[in-house]
């Protein structure tokens, strides 16, 4: 379970992590009241997915009109399909420096893993991907906990002249992670202010087995993540406009990436998962198709428990209200009785993923 951005700083603060001083509103109205009280602000789009920055979803105000107009701006904006229905507005502290702070699960070696890098910020995954020996790695044991010896060294390759208040709080985040169960603890930037260190942002994702023993509730969001797991399926939205629904998830990961090796960018995963019927078909279909960004729509489908006569119907039935180009791909159970439902309808049948994938970047290409 992903904790939006505000809990997870009213957790930090709770556990001695300094965070700026902020409140959580709903009308432009409150910004401009902050502003006044605060000075300049930081104001933050809540949503559970990541690049809200580069889609326009965080504001620097320096008075109170600006927070105002900021505010009216981002609320009510959809980011990757998550509506914007709440802010963070904070103090904004300006960064002399952003750090990367962050603590997930090395499933292999069965221990905490704590990684940093004196390059923080939205580009982190950039600098992961371009410059690995830019992130250092410490595995913890979960026996023993994190070493005073341990957050030094890791501190001291952040910042040298602030290392005691790195390591303070690199102490202070796994202790968070280990008592609220966490899958990813994550603080990106990490700042060095004129004030002193500071989690600008927070990030952290609670074990969905271990919600029992924490006091978590989700919220209702209306997004189209929260939709897609209410049906059983799966969907994160990504940044490009080839929809894809597949079903499991190491397909629609090959699928993706043929997308893109055919020169498409992949607007979502979707993954309806084994056994999906003709109604979760309608519904995946629904979901994909209500990103306005969307230009053509992959259906990429092996059937073992999925039927593909099911799914084919399941396309037909919802198919007048789509208004961009569909390629299917249908292999296993009842796969030729798919392909006859379909091809009655003039619909593009594709004979492999390969075909499938070219097919649709062609179509998306062609429909801009």
């Amino acid at each position: 379970m992903k904790l939006y951005e505000y809990d997870a700083k009213e957790i930090f603060k709770g556990n001695s992590i300094p965070v700026p001083e902020g409140s959580l509103i709903s009308n432009p109205g409150d910004a401009e009241k902050i502003a006044g009280k605060l000075g300049t602000v930081a104001i933050k789009a809540q949503v559970m997915t990541g690049g809200r920055g580069k889609a326009g979803g965080i504001a620097t105000s320096s008075n109170p009109k600006e927070a105002y107009q900021s505010a009216q701006r981002i609320l009510g904006m959809s980011i990757k399909g998550f509506p914007v229905n709440k802010l963070l507005v904070e103090e904004y502290k300006k960064p002399d420096k952003e750090m990367f702070l962050g603590i997930t699960i090395d499933r292999a070696a069965k221990c905490p893993l704590i990684m940093v890098s004196p390059e923080g910020g939205i580009d982190i995954e950039e600098i992961a991907k371009t410059s690995p020996q830019k992130i250092m790695k410490m595995r913890i044991n979960p026996l023993t906990g994190m070493h005073d010896y341990q957050a030094r060294m890791l501190a001291n390759s952040l910042n040298k002249d602030k290392s005691l208040a790195i390591a303070d709080i690199m102490k202070k985040l796994y202790r968070v992670f280990i008592n609220y169960d966490c899958t990813l603890a994550e603080i990106n930037p990490l700042a060095d202010t004129v004030d002193g260190i500071f989690a600008l942002d927070a990030k952290m994702v609670i074990d969905d087995n271990a919600l029992f023993r924490q006091d978590f509730r989700e919220e209702e969001t209306g997004s189209l993540e929260e939709t897609a797991k209410k049906n059983g399926m799966s969907y994160v939205g990504l940044d490009g406009d080839i929809g894809c629904i597949v079903n499991g998830a190491g397909l629609a990961m090959a699928t993706l990436d043929m997308i893109k090796q055919y020169g498409g960018e992949p607007a979502n995963f979707m993954d309806v998962r084994a056994g999906a019927n003709e109604e979760q078909i309608k519904i995946a279909l629904r979901i994909v198709s209500s990103n306005k960004k969307v230009k053509a729509i992959i259906i990429n489908i092996f059937g073992g428990l999925t039927k593909c006569d099911e799914v084919a119907r399941g396309i037909i039935d919802v198919i007048p209200e789509i208004k961009v180009p569909l390629v299917i791909r249908l292999a296993g159970t009842n796969e030729n009785e798919g392909w006859d439902i379909l091809g009655k309808h003039g619909i593009n049948l594709a004979s492999s993923s390969e075909e499938a994938a070219s097919e649709v970047v062609e179509l998306g290409n062609s429909n801009k």
